[in-house]
C-alpha cells in the first residue's frame, strides 16, 4: 500500500528531460514507484491536467529567525519552496555569546530590514552553539532547512568589540577556525561571508566580516574544506566585480576545494557589460580549477520603501540622523521645511550611489497605501500627483507619508528592467551553466521585497506568459541545479528512492499573486506578502504540507546537517553535476 498515490499528472521529474505522463507513488516519505500505478493508498491526490515536479530549493534566504515565530516559512511554503538554505552573507545567528546576542540582533534589524521589536519579542537567543540552534528547530518545521556558519557571528563570538574595526590576532583567528570547526561538525552546512560596501551595522560601520584581512577569509575557506558536504557562499566588494573580487571569489573556492555562490546578478539592458564582467568572475575561475557561481533573478526587481523603517532612505547623505529618530519625533522632523531643505540636499548628492534612483522622486510610484482618502493614488508617481496639485514630487512624498503615520509604501523606478531586451537578458542567464537561479533574500527586507516568490514568477511569467524557458527547464533550475551544488542526498528529482519533496502546479495558472502588506511579525510589524496561485499540493518528505493552497498544519521538514544530508560535490565533478562553468563542461 503507498502512503500517497499522486495519479494523472504530467511528470517533470527535474532532470530536464521531457515531461511524460506518469504517476507517482509515495511510501515512507520516499518516491515508492513512479509510472503507471493503482493499487490501494492511503491518500490519493488527483493531479490531472497538473504538473507533477520535485519541491523547489531556494538557496537564498535569510529565515534564520523567522523560524522561531512562523514554523511555516511562509510564504515560501505555498510557492512551491520545500528545501531552503539560510545564515547567507555571513548573517547567521550561531553561534551565539551572551554579549554577541543583541549586536547580532541590531545588525540584523539594520542589514536586513528585519524589525528589531520583531526580533527581539519573537526569537529566544537561549543557545551557544550552531548545534543547539539546530536542535531547537528539529522536528519543528514544514520545510528542510539548512543553514550557513557566518563569518559576522563568528568574528563577533571570537573578538567581541573588536569584531569591528580590528584585525585579528594569530590567536583569535585559531579561536575563529575552532569554532567553526565545531559548528560545521554539528551540521552547518558550509561557510559564508560579504565584502559588500552595503553591509553595515545598527551603528554604520562595516559588518565584521568586512574587517577580515584575505589571510583570515582563506584560512576560514580551507577550514570549510576538512568537513564534507560544504559549500561557500558570499558577496563581492563591489558590485560590478573588480579583478581583486574576481580572485578573492576564486581564491576562495580554490582554498576550500568547494563550490561558491555568489549573489546578486541582475541582468538589464541599460547596462549589459555589468552582467558580462560577473559572468566574466565564472570563467576567470573555471580558468584557475575553481568554480564560481552566481544568483540570478527571474523578474525585475522593484523594491518598495516606506519612511517608517526607513530602510534606504537612511543611507542617503544626510537622512541618516532624521530616519533614526522615533516615529513621533521623525514626523514632525519630516514636516519642518529647514529639515526638508536638508534632505533634498542630501539626495541630490553624488554620494547617494546606487540609492540615486530611488531620488528620483517624479519617477517613484505609489505601490500602497493605508487611509482610505489615499486609495486612488495607489500605482500613480509621485510626478503625475504633483502636477495636479501644482507641487513639488519631493513634498508630495513626504505629505502623503505623513497622512499616513509614515506607512506609505514607495516603489523606486525599475526603467532598464521592464523591456525586452531586459527579459532575454535575463532568460538567458536562467539557462546559463554559470549560475544558479534564487536570490530570494526570503526573511529579509520584510517591508521592501517580494522576490520570494521567485519560483511562481519564473514558471508564471518566464514559462507561460513570455515563453522564455520550458517548463522542463525552468523546473531543472529550481530544484536539481540548487540541489546538486549543495550535495543535498536524493533531493532535487524525482526518482525511485528519493525523498518525496513534491509540488503539484497548473501550468495554465501559475502565478505570483499581487503584493500586499501583512502585519503578521511579532510585535504587529508589517511584512510585504504575496499569495500563490495554481500551486495546489505541495510535499515535504512524504507529508502534505499544502492541499488545495491551504496550509495543512504538518512540520515534516528535516533539519539539514552537513556530511549526514549533504555529500561533497568535488570541483572537477562539478560539469557532470549540474552543468558548471561552460569552459569546465
Amino acid at each position: 500500500m503507498y502512503d500517497i498515490l499522486i495519479q494523472g499528472g504530467t511528470l517533470v521529474d527535474g532532470s530536464g528531460t521531457p515531461a511524460r505522463r506518469a504517476d507517482v507513488g509515495i511510501r515512507g516519505g520516499r518516491i515508492a514507484a513512479i509510472g503507471e500505478l493503482s493499487g490501494p493508498a492511503r491518500e490519493t491526490i488527483d493531479a490531472t491536467d497538473r504538473i507533477v515536479c520535485p519541491g523547489f530549493v531556494d538557496v537564498h534566504t535569510h529565515y534564520d529567525a523567522q523560524v522561531f515565530w512562523d514554523r511555516t516559512l511562509s510564504p515560501s511554503l505555498y510557492h512551491g519552496v520545500t528545501t531552503i538554505v539560510g545564515g547567507n552573507c555571513g548573517f547567521s545567528i550561531a553561534p551565539l555569546s551572551p554579549s554577541a546576542g543583541e549586536y547580532l540582533m541590531r545588525m540584523l534589524a539594520r542589514v536586513e530590514g528585519m524589525p528589531l521589536a520583531s526580533l527581539r519579542e519573537g526569537v529566544p537567543w537561549s543557545w551557544s552553539s550552531f548545534g543547539e540552534y539546530l536542535d531547537l528547530l528539529e522536528g519543528q518545521l514544514a520545510v528542510n532547512a539548512g543553514f550557513m556558519v557566518g563569518h559576522s557571528a563568528i568574528r563577533r563570538v571570537v573578538m567581541g568589540e573588536r569584531a569591528v574595526g580590528h584585525a585579528a590576532t594569530e590567536s583569535e583567528l585559531e579561536a575563529m577556525k575552532d569554532l567553526l570547526r565545531r559548528s560545521l561538525a554539528e551540521g552547518g552546512l558550509g561557510f559564508s561571508s560579504t565584502r559588500s560596501a552595503a553591509h553595515n551595522d545598527a551603528d554604520g560601520q562595516p559588518v565584521p566580516s568586512r574587517h577580515a584581512t584575505l589571510e583570515e577569509l582563506y584560512a576560514l575557506c580551507r577550514t570549510t574544506g576538512e568537513f564534507p558536504g560544504t559549500s561557500l557562499e558570499m558577496l563581492p566588494g563591489t558590485s560590478t566585480f573588480s579583478e581583486e573580487d574576481k580572485e578573492i571569489l576564486t581564491n576562495m573556492s580554490l582554498a576550500a576545494q568547494r563550490a561558491l555562490n555568489w549573489n546578486l546578478l541582475a541582468p538589464r539592458s541599460d547596462m549589459p557589460e555589468v552582467t558580462i564582467n560577473q559572468l566574466g568572475a565564472s570563467d576567470y575561475a573555471a580558468e584557475r580549477g575553481a568554480v564560481v557561481l552566481a544568483l540570478t533573478v527571474p523578474q525585475e526587481i522593484g523594491g518598495r520603501v516606506n519612511l517608517h523603517s526607513a530602510f534606504a532612505f537612511d543611507a542617503l547623505p544626510r537622512w541618516a540622523k532624521v530616519m533614526q529618530l522615533p516615529i513621533e519625533a521623525r514626523m514632525q522632523a519630516l514636516a519642518d521645511p529647514s529639515v526638508r531643505a536638508e534632505l533634498r540636499r542630501g539626495a541630490e548628492e553624488q554620494g547617494a550611489g546606487p540609492l540615486k534612483a530611488l531620488t528620483r522622486w517624479a519617477q517613484v510610484r505609489v505601490a500602497e497605501t493605508f487611509e482610505e482618502k489615499n486609495a486612488p493614488l495607489r500605482g500613480r508617481t509621485l510626478g503625475e500627483i504633483a502636477r495636479e496639485r501644482s507641487a513639488d514630487p519631493f513634498d508630495v512624498l513626504l505629505d502623503l507619508a505623513l497622512s499616513e503615520g509614515l506607512r506609505t509604501s514607495f516603489a523606486s523606478p525599475t526603467e532598464g528592467q521592464t523591456d525586452a531586451e531586459s527579459w532575454r537578458l535575463r532568460a538567458e542567464s536562467w539557462k546559463d551553466a554559470r549560475t544558479i537561479v534564487g536570490a530570494s533574500d526570503a526573511g529579509a527586507h520584510l517591508d521592501m521585497l517580494d522576490t520570494f516568490a521567485f519560483t511562481t514568477q519564473l514558471l508564471g511569467r518566464g514559462v507561460r506568459e513570455m515563453k522564455l524557458i520550458s517548463v522542463e527547464e525552468a523546473v531543472r533550475q529550481l530544484t536539481e541545479v540548487p540541489a546538486r551544488f549543495y550535495g543535498l542526498r536524493e533531493r532535487g528529482r524525482l526518482a525511485e528512492g528519493f525523498h518525496a519533496d513534491v509540488v503539484v502546479f497548473d501550468v495554465e495558472r501559475i502565478a505570483k499573486g499581487p503584493t500586499y502588506t501583512r502585519a503578521d511579525l511579532p510585535t504587529g510589524a508589517p511584512r510585504l506578502y504575496a499569495d500563490a496561485v495554481g500551486v495546489d499540493h505541495v510535499l515535504v518528505n512524504g507529508e502534505v504540507i499544502v492541499r488545495g493552497g491551504v496550509e495543512t498544519g504538518a512540520r515534516p521538514g528535516t533539519i539539514l546537517r552537513s556530511g549526514r544530508d549533504t555529500e561533497t560535490v568535488p570541483l572537477s565533478a562539478w560539469a557532470r553535476v549540474a552543468g558548471g562553468p561552460k569552459e569546465t563542461a
